[in-house]
């Protein structure tokens, strides 16, 4: 059973998603602040954490940074904040998804089945690909540059598994949301440019003149062909 960590400070909306996700079969541990639900993911190492961004204690973008900084736990916020900028820094911070409130519960567990599967999927199947210097294991859900692994969090790791499967195609910003999500939400098209921009700061000598991920403007990004390929 995979277990779920909700750290958010408003009690009622706690438990509803609490209840949701249970029923969907989840094991939950739930936080209202910020510093102590950073201790209890310290201590418990949950499957998924879903994180509210307006915490007492600790600021939920602070309790990401962290969590990003010691492991690709995947990480969706909650979010009033309407301003993209704050849903961005969110994402360049590490952050797999977001969700801005009001929300239906059962968006969040769609959201959370979708993060689970995409990681269950990686464990499971095997292919590794070897293209430009990267070695890009499915199985181990690792990526490895010129031999030094290259830690990625699980949305960066399907984007470019992705795209590197097809060297030369170019994927519109909805298509890779349908690959990271499941399912392709319009609103948040602009996130890819986020994750994206964390991939090419992981990967790229250097990330102004990319040599692995390209743009395509007006339409995407594509993994760059290597020559002689086909």
């Amino acid at each position: 059973m995979s277990t779920i960590l909700i750290i958010e400070d408003e009690p009622e909306l706690v438990r509803v998603l609490r209840s949701y996700l249970e029923d969907a079969g989840f094991d939950v541990l739930t936080a209202y602040r910020g510093d102590t639900g950073l201790l209890m993911w310290e201590s418990r190492r949950p499957d998924l954490v879903i994180l509210d961004l307006n915490l007492p204690g600790l600021d939920g973008l602070d309790v990401a940074r962290e969590i990003r900084r010691n492991s690709n736990t995947p990480v969706i916020m909650l979010t009033a904040r309407v301003e993209e900028t704050d849903q961005l820094i969110g994402l360049e911070i590490g952050a797999d998804d977001y969700i801005t409130k009001p929300f239906s519960p059962r968006v969040v567990v769609a959201r959370v089945r979708a993060m689970m599967r995409r990681m269950e999927r990686g464990q499971e199947l095997e292919k590794v690909l070897q293209i430009a210097g990267l070695e890009i294991d499915e199985q181990a859900h690792t990526v490895s540059r010129d031999g030094q692994q290259v830690a990625l969090t699980p949305t960066e790791f399907t984007l470019l598994f992705e795209m590197a499967s097809y060297p030369g195609r170019v994927f519109s910003r909805l298509q890779l949301l349908e690959a990271t999500q499941g399912t392709a939400y319009e609103g948040y098209e602009r996130t890819i440019d986020a994750h994206i921009k964390n991939l090419r700061a992981k990967l790229e000598p250097d990330p102004r003149n990319p040599v692995y991920i390209e743009t395509v403007f007006g339409v995407g990004y594509r993994f760059k062909k290597e020559k002689g390929q086909v």
